[in-house]
């Protein structure tokens, strides 16, 4: 059953196929690669899909998309809408529902053999599983946690023994460290799936929910009115701005690097770029601080390659999945271990990676010492709502953090909203 008011366009359009129903060439589109860096990723991806080709008939050619356009743009839900989408694409757990309930992901379960899917870490499919199928492979797992400026704190007399366990705190020190030429904290302002996700902690640990979940009430609840309250409060107070620098507050290079905020909540990607981008700026991590009462919980999200059921050629997409991602041989395993270690810095979503990267130390950096040690033991995984549900929070948080809206007011609009859907909600379930 059709769930969503978006599902419907994107089932009645997509029956063309990828890029003009080319069975004998897949197209996968990406904000990867071949990118006009070239960077580490970018290859990464060339390299991924020059092995594919090398060995098999159909062949694999990437569709590069800027970050910008991917995850805040529509080019995506355009192209199906179209009858354009593309054979493979990567998606996150936020988006899965638009396109499981418009019937355009492929069930991956039949490629893959029960040793591949049990090599996944625990939980890590649940939000791309629907009734025991597999539509989604994740390519890594990605915690938020709070990047901070070692000169910054030593310019403002701050040690680390002043590094915030709460939200006062947390912005009692950004106030410190906000001068005429830094502000002291950052958190996403551009709205979008990476804003919601970056905000659903602050909601969870207080105890809320978008949705209501085990017959506790949703969004009009005061966990949520003070998360708003808490995101408007920095930057109203000036400590925090009303736009980041690059494409957005997940770039750690263009914010913290650059001196423009001395702390800044991002993922764990951030240290591979800062190695690669900003090798000789000193900075540290540390876990999201907590309100008073609340329990401390991070967001723990992460990509995932799926394939258009309405393609061209489904089974030779789903089959270049399962090799890409699943693949449990040694090529496979060093593969991952690539993405996830050298070319980005992830939680590998599967056990073999984890252990492979474990031996080859690539965990004994600090930074990833903090994450693994106490941040990730914190993690629940991105949640999956469909674009209804997203959007009415979206909305909150735009209107109470840059709009000055009473948080209690934005909240109690978007539960209206909210509970009107889940009245008729026909979909898979939001988790």
């Amino acid at each position: 059953m059709l769930g969503t008011a978006m599902a419907a366009p994107l089932v009645a359009a997509c029956g063309g196929g990828g890029q003009g129903g080319n069975a004998k060439e897949l197209t996968f589109w990406n904000f990867y690669g071949p990118n006009p860096q070239g960077d580490a990723r970018s290859k990464w991806f060339t390299d991924l899909v020059a092995a594919w080709n090398a060995n098999n008939d159909v062949k694999v050619k990437l569709h590069y998309l800027p970050v910008s356009e991917y995850l805040a743009g529509t080019a995506l839900q355009t192209a199906f809408s179209a009858g354009q989408g593309p054979d493979i694409f990567l998606l996150s757990p936020g988006d899965f529902l638009r396109y499981h309930n418009g019937r355009v992901l492929t069930d991956l379960t039949p490629y893959l053999k029960p040793d591949q899917i049990a090599d996944f870490d625990g939980g890590v499919l649940d939000t791309r599983t629907v009734d025991g199928k597999v539509y989604g492979l994740p390519m890594e797992q990605e915690p938020l946690a709070v990047y901070y400026s070692v000169a910054a704190f030593e310019q403002a007399k701050l040690s680390e023994g002043d590094l915030p366990a709460t939200w006062d705190q947390w912005l009692d020190v950004a106030a410190k460290l906000t001068t005429k030429d830094r502000f002291g904290l950052l958190f996403e302002t551009i709205p979008g799936y990476y804003q919601n996700f970056t905000w659903y902690p602050f909601m969870w640990m207080g105890g809320g929910s978008a949705v209501p979940e085990s017959g506790k009430p949703g969004f009009d609840v005061p966990a949520v009115h003070n998360a708003l309250k808490f995101w408007q409060d920095a930057v109203t107070t000036k400590v925090a701005p009303r736009k980041p620098q690059g494409d957005g507050a997940g770039n750690g290079p263009a914010n913290l690097g650059s001196g423009y905020v001395a702390m800044q909540q991002s993922g764990i990607w951030t240290v591979s770029e800062m190695e690669q981008q900003k090798k000789d700026f000193p900075y540290g991590v540390f876990p999201l601080p907590v309100p008073d009462g609340g329990t401390y919980t991070t967001d723990v999200g992460g990509w995932a390659f799926v394939a258009n059921a309405k393609g061209a050629n489904p089974e030779a997409a789903a089959t270049f999945i399962a090799w890409a991602l699943g693949a449990t041989d040694e090529a496979g395993v060093e593969r991952g271990r690539q993405w996830n270690t050298v070319v980005k810095t992830n939680l590998p979503a599967r056990k073999s990676v984890q252990e492979a990267a474990r031996a080859a130390g690539a965990f004994d950096k600090p930074a990833l010492k903090v994450f693994l040690d106490e941040v990730v033991p914190g993690g629940r995984g991105e949640p999956r709502y469909t674009p209804e549900v997203y959007k009415a929070v979206s909305d909150a948080i735009q209107a109470t953090q840059l709009g000055g809206a009473d948080p209690a007011t934005a909240a109690a609009d978007a539960a209206s909203k909210i509970d009107a859907f889940l009245k008729g909600y026909q979909g898979a379930a939001m988790l």
